[in-house]
């Protein structure tokens, strides 16, 4: 059993809130996670992936909250019933002010993100996001990436390991599902193709209430976004390779959203409220082994033969970083960088204090200065609120590069992505 990163701050919320809602998509071990702490403090557990209690549920959820009495619970796939919410905010509403910990929620979907839910919201509830396995859980480490680099203690070490291509590879084609580390490429293949018929595709129809047709589309859909890992979406276009309404196209990606497949990413401008309308979004999916699943790439070597390995491993550097944001020391939000003049930086990690980071990734163990290109751009761009500019290369040692007035420094992969042997 892996150790998460999230555990200390879940049981920290726990004492802070009267409703902690862990969320995230299926089997990316959130019901190990509750249980386990469940377990501990200790919490009723009440599944609603099970019919009988799933049913008296449905049939009268005032009903069956009240019925708990001042017992604090667990209820795990609460997104099976979504009618809980008014009767659980009922409750929260009625608990004595010193009340905590409650009810802990988990669920597949982030039902909480729909506008349809937002009036019910109880303004005592902490959210925590659980995706797959990061790489530096699954390697046992205990570093968080955005506290590392936030710090700056690169600067410092020594050299690190070095990566070869074959084991970046590997590590992308196995992705983060617990249940999936150190198995055979076999299981792996089945596994992935059970979760995406039955998972991926039923969830997705439970969701999205819609015409029969729409099992059709997202079955090409997905493959097709997963090929776009890294890029920037752009609706039209991928309606019109895939024959369909744009209109559509964003639906669908929304509701991917909510399940945890896909994640699109802004772009960085100064003025905050303009970065959803002003620039295309970049997309990721949520796991670099679904992605591969989903192209059909099995393995590390057949990956490496396409042209899809640059733009995994930058999904993969940044899923170490989404990870690491849910638990880091301060709050940040993730972008990308372009500028008028087609320069652009991979990754943007923002402070609440508006200092940018700006995080480049080349999957090369050898580095220039023109590789500082986009860094340099952005630490034009903002100014005094540039912090650092950091290229993540495959190499091993820490390497400055001055350019004009900046310096910035070429940081090896396995600094911040510590994938095992």
């Amino acid at each position: 059993m892996y150790k998460r990163h999230v555990q200390s701050l879940l049981r920290e919320l726990l004492g802070e809130f009267r409703i902690v809602y862990v969320t995230g998509p299926r089997q990316s071990g959130k019901t190990t996670l509750v249980r386990m702490v469940a377990e501990s403090l200790p919490l009723r557990y009440l599944s609603l992936d099970e019919q009988a209690t799933r049913a008296a549920v449905e049939f009268d959820p005032h009903g069956f909250i009240r019925s708990l009495g001042d017992e604090s619970v667990v209820i795990d796939e609460f997104q099976y019933v979504p009618a809980l919410i008014p009767a659980i905010k009922e409750a929260s509403d009625r608990l004595a002010p010193d009340r905590r910990g409650k009810f802990l929620l988990t669920g597949s979907a982030d039902v909480f993100a729909t506008a349809r839910v937002q009036e019910a919201l109880p303004g005592h509830m902490a959210r925590l996001e659980l995706l797959p396995l990061s790489v530096d859980e699954i390697s046992g480490g205990g570093r968080n990436a955005i506290d590392f680099l936030m710090r700056e203690n690169y600067r410092q070490q020594g050299d690190y390991p070095e990566l070869t291509r074959n084991r970046i590879a590997d590590a992308i084609v196995c992705g983060g599902y617990p249940e999936l580390i150190g198995k055979s490429q076999r299981v792996r293949r089945v596994w992935f193709d059970s979760y995406i018929r039955g998972r991926l595709l039923k969830d997705f129809e439970s969701l999205y209430a819609s015409r029969a047709d729409s099992h059709t589309n997202i079955a090409a859909l997905a493959p097709y976004l997963s090929g776009l890992s890294g890029n920037l979406l752009k609706y039209a276009n991928v309606g019109n390779d895939l024959r369909l309404d744009d209109r559509l196209v964003k639906r669908y990606i929304e509701t991917l959203e909510l399940m945890y497949i896909v994640q699109r990413v802004p772009g960085f401008t100064k003025n905050r409220a303009k970065r959803l309308t002003v620039s295309l979004p970049k997309i990721f999916l949520l796991d670099t082994g679904l992605a591969c699943a989903l192209l059909g790439i099995r393995d590390g070597e057949t990956l490496l033969a396409t042209n899809h390995y640059g733009a995994l491993l930058e999904n993969l550097v940044y899923l170490e970083l989404r990870k690491a944001a849910a638990c880091a020391e301060q709050p940040i939000s993730l972008h990308y960088f372009r500028n008028t003049h087609q320069r652009e930086v991979d990754l943007l990690i923002e402070r609440d204090d508006g200092q940018v980071t700006g995080v480049e990734v080349k999957a090369s163990a050898n580095v220039s200065a023109r590789d500082f290109r986009g860094l340099s751009a952005l630490s034009e761009f903002a100014g005094t609120k540039f912090q650092q500019g950091i290229l993540l290369y495959t190499g091993f040692r820490v390497l400055p590069f001055r350019i004009k007035d900046k310096t910035f420094y070429a940081l090896p992969l396995s600094a911040l992505v510590p994938i095992p042997d």
